[in-house]
């Protein structure tokens, strides 16, 4: 089992709380985070994507994550190949920015997908630069949740997520991964809950059980996803809702299963 933290590594006092309920609730805009095709090249990756009907992705494949040190052709004919397919690259996942040069590679390479938000995480002083830097080019960033098995993540809670967005401005929301928030024993609905004002995607995965990061089948684990999917419709989320299935060896027909089941809760 390969997961993507394991590839990339090789508030309560002022959060808000829940919204009161909306009249009618929306439908739910169902993409695909790539990394569940990891093990495909990028043409084969977009004949699934074509057969589920994948209109919206976001670009989280390690070739195109920062520390692979990807070079910007990559991102120009890949762009080139989804355009030709019809498919929107709506946010690139970068993993960890750590300096001005990740901040200035991320939002270059985020305009050559036509992605109009960056997924990732930093601490500490960088995230008054992004928010600067992304702001100027009229591009979101979502902060976003880990689980490390053994390790203390920056990330790990919706209050360690929310409090680190105090004094920046609206450019810097969250990225919240269900299935990360279920693996370090949080409630991914309350998490919603909590991160709603500032939430840009949500990443749904299932999880079999705290503390680990064995990835399931949409509503056969712990990450309650038809809740999930009832509290982000209550919301009136716009943003996408990216289907991840992070494991080895073909994922073809669980893709589809998840996809199938995610749209049905997304009516």
């Amino acid at each position: 089992m390969m997961s993507r933290r394991r590839f990339v590594q090789s508030v309560t006092g002022g959060m808000a709380l829940a919204v009161a309920p909306l009249v009618a609730f929306s439908k739910l805009n169902i993409g695909i985070g790539t990394f569940s095709y990891h093990n495909l090249s990028v043409d084969d990756m977009i004949v699934q994507l074509n057969a589920l009907r994948i209109k919206e992705i976001e670009m989280s494949r390690g070739e195109f994550m920062l520390f692979s040190k990807p070079d910007a052709s990559l991102f120009r004919s890949t762009r080139e190949k989804l355009d030709q397919a019809g498919i929107r690259c709506v946010s690139y996942y970068t993993a960890t920015l750590k300096d001005a040069s990740d901040v200035e590679r991320a939002a270059r390479f985020a305009k050559l997908l036509g992605a109009r938000n960056v997924t990732g995480d930093a601490t500490g002083s960088i995230l008054a630069r992004i928010d600067r830097r992304f702001t100027q080019e009229g591009i979101t960033f979502g902060l976003h949740n880990h689980f490390f098995e053994g390790e203390k993540f920056p990330y790990e809670s919706p209050e360690e997520v929310w409090n680190a967005l105090a004094g920046l401005s609206t450019t810097i929301g969250a990225t919240a991964d269900v299935g990360q928030f279920a693996s370090c024993g949080y409630d991914p609905v309350d998490a919603l809950r909590k991160l709603a004002p500032r939430l840009k995607l949500v990443h749904l995965k299932d999880i079999q059980a705290q503390h680990g990061e064995v990835n399931v089948l949409l509503g056969t684990g712990i990450c309650k996803i038809p809740e999930v999917m009832r509290e982000l419709r209550r919301q009136n989320f716009r943003g996408l809702v990216a289907v991840e299935y992070e494991k080895e060896g073909p994922v073809e027909d669980d893709l589809r299963q998840e996809v199938e089941f995610a749209r049905k809760l997304a009516e």
